[in-house]
């Protein structure tokens, strides 16, 4: 097992575009053993074999992820209203779909299930109230198969989040750190976000990006250690934190995906800190 510190290395299945079998070739490759497993295509047809394929790896599945059809990362104003749980129009087959995500997380054996929530706004009283409702909802649901759901970070200000965790007040629901997404959100500088959530932080994705030079904008995803997260500060930051569970690699854009995680995983393996 590769590490960082005391800390596993992974990566996210869905960075490199593949099937099962690709992602353990690439993993072999890497001489990583510890995957952030995304579970949609469990649910489409031809489900139970995606479950077995996985099952057959000698893997640790750090944690599991479920996204949602309708949501369009296009521009920042699209995702804000398409993204997670809160467009009424999708709630039902959301639900059901993350319902379908805690049973095979549990089948699976794995502890987290993370998920991009959608945005949190508490100044309009209707849908702070749906929201809170909604996350509610899902948290009971995977509390009642001892999974816990893991909100990612970005989309919000961490003060945002924590005040969000804070009132939820609930013990099935923790936090999937993002550094990059905060940037390509522009919602704060993640070194400082990890003292705000850190009693809240199970996972962390490793992903680095450059601010957006005009306002509304997206940022730019780049390659680990090339952008703005400040690669050493964060690491540091999230053992000051007590953080010791999975970096998981993160790699959604550029031609040369692989390449790319395969840096990160040296990179990463160098840091002692």
């Amino acid at each position: 097992m590769v590490k960082c510190g005391c800390r596993p290395i992974g990566v996210c299945s869905w960075s490199l575009r593949c099937d099962i079998g690709g992602v353990a070739d690439a993993m072999r490759q890497m001489g990583i053993d510890h995957v952030h497993l995304a579970v949609r295509p469990a649910l489409e047809e031809g489900g139970d074999s995606y479950i077995s394929a996985a099952r057959k790896e000698n893997w640790t599945i750090s944690s599991t992820m479920i996204d949602f059809p309708q949501e369009d990362y296009s521009t920042l104003a699209s995702i804000r209203t398409t993204g997670g749980i809160a467009p009424d129009k999708y709630w039902p087959q959301n639900r059901e779909l993350f319902a379908g995500a805690v049973a095979v997380t549990a089948e699976l054996g794995v502890r987290f299930l993370s998920m991009h929530a959608g945005f949190i706004e508490h100044t309009q009283a209707e849908y702070a109230a749906k929201f809170y409702d909604r996350m509610k909802c899902l948290a009971d649901a995977a509390a009642s198969k001892d999974v816990m759901l893991l909100m990612e970070t970005g989309q919000e200000s961490a003060a945002e989040l924590r005040q969000f965790l804070v009132k939820l007040r609930h013990a099935a629901v923790g936090v999937n750190f993002d550094p990059a997404n905060m940037i390509l959100y522009d919602k704060g500088d993640p070194v400082e976000a990890v003292a705000v959530l850190g009693p809240w932080i199970k996972h962390v994705h490793i992903k680095d990006a450059l601010r957006a030079k005009q306002a509304g904008t997206w940022g730019t995803e780049v390659p680990w250690g090339d952008g703005e997260v400040g690669a050493e500060r964060f690491l540091r930051a999230l053992k000051g934190a007590g953080f010791s569970g999975t970096l998981a690699i993160e790699r959604e854009a550029g031609d040369e995906r692989l390449r790319d995680i395969r840096q990160a995983v040296e990179r990463l393996s160098r840091f002692q800190g």
